[in-house]
């Protein structure tokens, strides 16, 4: 302990003499701290003490270490005749009576303050269902791949939402105008059209310094917030204001903001805030909830109506959380994540009167609003139905969501969101304002690719040919592969899917053998689980189990989510490789 504290004071102190003095110090202390050869030194260091030292930090360390110390010090003379060097002093001695109380001093000087105990409790609250063991499997899989592995596939694919992680190619427009605001020189190069050049003119231009490296206003850059106006604008057939949008990092800030703002300040069990979350659901919304020690209403989706919401069933769960919460909002995520939904004009018409009814904020995520896949199913915002519905709902509250991370785009990493408020006081919008002003502004990277969703290349536009054509082979892709998931799903043994309509995935239900479950006990796994993990060491492919979206299974019913992202040929190869695997698994565990 000694010798360590050579190396502290040598680092805190100004005072060459101190140094040198501890140094040959340390052997004595060693063999001398029997008591009373150390008080008569330590009565010798205190005038010594107060001409050698400069170091504030060794004086502020003896003034936290005098109460620790009076209880032990036999120096009784040299407290009642020092005050304030008395204490420095004797705590340097303190220091070196520890060499021989080893765990008396771990448990004085042990400096690791945030514990598994300590910390936080609403970071142990967080669960992520998404992502677990099974991920991680994924990683290891990829590696042992890279060092040369025989294996039955030559490639690994995670399920995740992650587009151009699973190949999409990006949006060429979208990446020149980016390119010309991060490296304005570019202005000159001729390779670069016309009206990427004006876009990015324009974003500049309304921008502090003229470059996307400054700070923006709190709720983002002004253009860009007129550009979603616009869009929203166009989309419903009723006015929105750029006011009302409040740019994001992504959607995961928006939907923290969404859930922090109805909070509610109180120690009691029953007065915490209860918010409505559907039942399969993305699992992000249970994990906030949870860090905001919020009362979760789950509400199931009816699968035997493709995943749509039952007014009877929102009532009762509604009725049934009163006496632990208090209700104050209801998440609608349309289309659906996972199950792939999209409601119908009319259940949306019909989740708007429960809300007002109910007096519950509607949170509508619509991040998929893109991702429509069967010819005649139209997506509908609820922004739109509200306001059709007339006069009587003028007061509704209603947080719109949406993000740059899926859709044609898919641009995930660079982070772009927004949510639009409707109905909303000047003074509670004012209140949400100050609260994204605590982190500046959001990425204006991720500011700008929203505005360039929102306001693509336009008929006529030199880019306008090249983008639509960019723009619809995704969408092609997705709609032809969303057909395909849920045509070889239904022809599995045991297997059932909803047809996927919109969004980006497959929610399939499959019915598992007794004997899988009873061995996926014995190997302390969800049975759900189980069978991902033999398909990832089979097939290459990550599935997400059931359960990270609240589907616990039952009845040997068992469900797992895919992803429609992967090209085109990969998807095709995945689907032989998983029918393969399923055949043998449902062979092997045959009851």
């Amino acid at each position: 302990m000694a010798q360590r504290n050579v190396e502290w004071y040598s680092v805190h102190t100004n005072s060459v003499a101190l140094r040198e003095k501890v140094q040959r110090n340390v052997e004595w202390y060693s063999v001398h701290t029997n008591g009373v050869a150390l008080r008569e030194m330590a009565q010798r260091y205190v005038e010594w003490y107060s001409v050698h030292t400069n170091s504030v930090a060794l004086r502020e360390m003896a003034q936290r270490n005098v109460k620790w110390y009076r209880p032990y010090r036999r120096a009784e003379a040299i407290w009642d005749q020092t005050a304030f060097i008395a204490k420095a002093a004797l705590s340097v001695v303190t220091s070196f009576i520890l060499y021989d109380c080893y765990h008396l001093v771990l448990s004085v000087f042990d400096m690791e303050i945030l514990t598994e105990g300590s910390i936080n409790p609403a970071f142990k609250r967080v669960k992520y269902g998404v992502r677990g063991w099974l991920e991680g499997r994924s990683y290891e899989i990829q590696q042992e791949l890279a060092r040369g592995a025989e294996k039955p596939f030559s490639e690994v694919l995670i399920h995740y939402g992650n587009p151009q992680g699973m190949g999409q190619p990006p949006i060429t427009f979208f990446r020149q105008v980016l390119a010309l605001l991060l490296c304005p020189d570019l202005q000159n190069d001729e390779r670069f059209p016309q009206d990427a050049k004006r876009r990015a003119k324009r974003i500049l231009d309304d921008m502090i310094g003229h470059t996307v490296g400054s700070y923006t206003a709190t709720q983002g850059i002004n253009v860009v917030r007129e550009d979603i106006a616009n869009f929203i604008s166009q989309r419903d057939g009723h006015p929105a204001v750029a006011d009302d949008i409040y740019l994001t990092d992504g959607g995961a800030e928006g939907l923290e903001v969404m859930l922090g703002i109805v909070q509610i300040e109180s120690h009691e069990e029953t007065g915490r805030a209860g918010v409505m979350i559907p039942v399969p659901g993305f699992s992000m919304y249970q994990a906030r909830l949870l860090q905001h020690n919020s009362y979760q209403i789950f509400y199931p989706l009816d699968e035997d109506n493709n995943w749509a919401l039952n007014m009877a069933t929102l009532e009762r769960v509604l009725e049934e959380a009163r006496p632990h919460c208090v209700p104050r909002a209801l998440v609608l995520i349309n289309p659906g994540n996972p199950t792939g939904q999209v409601l119908t004009y009319e259940n949306v018409q019909e989740i708007v009167r429960f809300c007002a009814r109910e007096k519950l904020v509607l949170f509508a995520d619509e991040v998929y609003q893109a991702n429509i896949h069967v010819d005649g199913v139209e997506f509908h915002s609820c922004k739109k139905v509200l306001r059709d519905m007339g006069a009587e709902y003028s007061n509704f509250q209603l947080i719109s969501l949406h993000s740059g991370a899926k859709g044609y785009a898919g641009e995930c990493g660079l982070r772009g969101g927004y949510i639009e408020l409707v109905g909303f006081s000047e003074q509670v919008k004012a209140r949400i304002k100050m609260y994204l002003s605590a982190r500046s502004c959001s990425s204006t990277i991720g500011q700008v690719i929203m505005g360039l969703i929102c306001n693509p290349p336009r008929p006529g536009d030199e880019s306008y040919d090249r983008f639509s054509k960019e723009k619809e082979t995704v969408l092609k892709s997705h709609k032809k592969k969303a057909k395909l998931a849920t045509e070889v799903l239904n022809s599995m043994e045991g297997v059932k899917c909803n047809e996927v309509r919109g969004a980006v995935y497959a929610f399939p239900r499959i019915t598992l053998p007794k004997k899988a479950i009873e061995e996926a006990k014995t190997k302390g796994l969800p049975p759900d689980e189980f069978y991902c993990w033999k398909a990832l060491e089979k097939t290459g492919s990550y599935f997400v189990p059931g359960h990270g979206f609240d589907m616990n299974g039952s009845n040997n019913h068992y469900y797992f989510r895919i992803t429609i992202l992967p090209s085109e040929d990969k998807f095709i190869a995945m689907f032989e490789r998983l029918k393969t695997f399923h055949q043998e698994f449902m062979t092997q565990y045959k009851d």
